[in-house]
C-alpha cells in the first residue's frame, strides 16, 4: 500500500509518498480503506523527531485518526463486516492507504456525515470530551475558559461544552476566529494578541473567576491561568505548545484551593481507549448525528500533499480540522 513516511526527522518536507507492506487483519481486529485522515499537533512533534510512537506501532507513518470503509475483519469480530463505514482514533499509522486497527475502536460513521468530517472527529473530540467530563467535571452553569478555540481540540471543545450549559469563554489570535467561534457556541471571546486574557476574564466574572480551564497552551499561560480561576477552580492541560517548564509560586494554589491536572491519549491503554470510544458512541455520536453538534472542518488536502498541509497548520491560520483525503 502507499503511505506518507517520515524519512528522517526535520521539516514538512521529510514527509514522501512510499509503498510499505499491508497491514495484518488479527482474529480480533477490521482491516479499514482510509478514505481520510486528519492533522494534529503531535503529527508535527514526530515528524520532527520529538514524539516517538508508542511501541508496536509504525515509528515512520503519522496519523492519529481515520475514517473509511472495512475490507476485512478478523475471525472473532461479530459487530462489524465488509463494507461498513467507519471512523476511528489511532495510536498512529493512518497517513496510509490501509489501517488495522482493534475493533472495539470503530465507531460507525453518522449516514449525516461525510468521509472528511468524520475523520476530523475522533482526537479532537475524545480529548476535549475526556477533559471536559472525565477530568474537570464541567457540570451546567458553570463556566470554561477554553485557550485556543479555534484549534481542533478548541471547535470539539466549544460544542461540547455549550451543549451541557456551561458559559464558554475562549481565547483566538484573530477577531474572525472568535466569530467563527461564537457561531459554535462560544459567550465570550478574547483576542489574545489585543487583550490580557486573565484581565478580560475577570472582567467579565465580576472578579470571580472561571470554574475550569482547558489549556493546550502550556508554560507561557500557567500564571495567568492560576490568576484565571475560581474558588475552587479547576484547570487540565491537554497540550504544550510554549513548553511544560515552569517556575511558580504553589502558595498561589493552596489559597484559592485549585485542582490541577494533565492529560494526553496517545499513552493511554487499548482497555481506556476503547471504554472512551464507548463514552463517544453513547454521549456525542447521536449530537452529530442530530446535527447539533458539528466537525469543524477548516480546509481538505491530498495526501500527497502532507508536507504542505503540515505547513499550514504551523502558521496558526486554521479554524478546526486539517483533513488529508486518502484517494488512491
Amino acid at each position: 500500500m502507499k503511505a506518507m513516511i517520515i524519512t528522517e526527522p526535520g521539516g514538512p518536507e521529510v514527509l514522501q509518498l512510499r509503498e510499505v507492506p499491508d497491514p495484518t487483519c488479527g482474529p480480533d481486529d477490521i482491516v479499514v480503506k482510509v478514505h481520510a485522515t486528519a492533522l494534529n499537533r503531535a503529527d508535527l512533534l514526530q515528524r520532527k523527531g520529538g514524539y516517538p510512537a508508542p511501541a508496536g506501532v509504525p515509528q515512520d507513518i503519522p496519523g492519529l485518526e481515520m475514517s473509511g470503509t472495512i475490507v476485512e475483519t478478523g475471525d472473532n469480530v461479530e459487530l462489524w463486516a465488509p463494507g461498513d463505514p467507519v471512523f476511528a482514533l489511532m495510536p498512529g499509522g493512518a497517513y496510509a492507504e490501509f489501517v488495522s486497527l482493534p475493533a472495539s475502536m470503530a465507531l460507525l460513521m453518522p449516514p449525516n456525515l461525510d468521509f472528511h468530517q468524520a475523520a476530523s472527529i475522533p482526537e479532537v473530540f475524545i480529548t476535549a470530551y475526556d477533559a471536559l467530563f472525565n477530568r474537570l467535571q464541567l457540570s451546567s452553569g458553570e463556566s470554561v475558559l477554553i485557550h485556543a478555540v479555534g484549534s481542533g481540540v478548541g471547535t470539539a471543545a466549544v460544542q461540547l461544552a455549550h451543549v451541557v450549559g456551561a458559559l464558554t469563554l475562549g481565547t483566538a489570535g484573530s477577531d474572525d476566529k472568535l466569530q467563527r467561534a461564537s457561531v459554535i457556541g462560544l459567550d465570550r471571546g478574547i483576542n489574545y494578541t489585543k487583550d490580557d486574557f486573565a484581565a478580560a476574564v475577570s472582567e467579565f466574572t465580576q472578579n470571580k473567576g472561571v470554574n475550569c480551564i482547558l489549556d493546550v497552551i502550556g508554560a507561557n499561560y500557567f500564571e495567568k491561568n492560576i490568576r484565571s480561576l475560581s474558588e475552587q477552580g479547576r484547570l487540565i492541560i491537554v497540550g504544550t505548545m510554549t513548553g511544560s517548564k515552569i517556575e511558580f509560586d504553589l502558595g498561589k494554589l493552596m489559597g484559592k484551593r485549585l485542582q490541577i491536572g494533565g492529560t494526553v491519549l496517545r499513552a493511554r491503554t487499548l482497555v481506556e481507549k476503547v471504554s472512551l470510544t464507548s463514552q463517544i458512541a453513547d454521549d456525542v455520536v447521536p449530537l452529530l448525528e442530530a446535527g447539533v453538534i458539528i466537525p469543524s472542518v477548516d480546509s481538505v488536502w491530498p495526501l500527497t500533499e502532507a508536507g504542505q498541509a503540515h505547513a499550514y497548520m504551523e502558521s496558526n491560520q486554521n479554524f478546526g480540522k486539517i483533513v488529508l483525503a486518502v484517494d488512491f
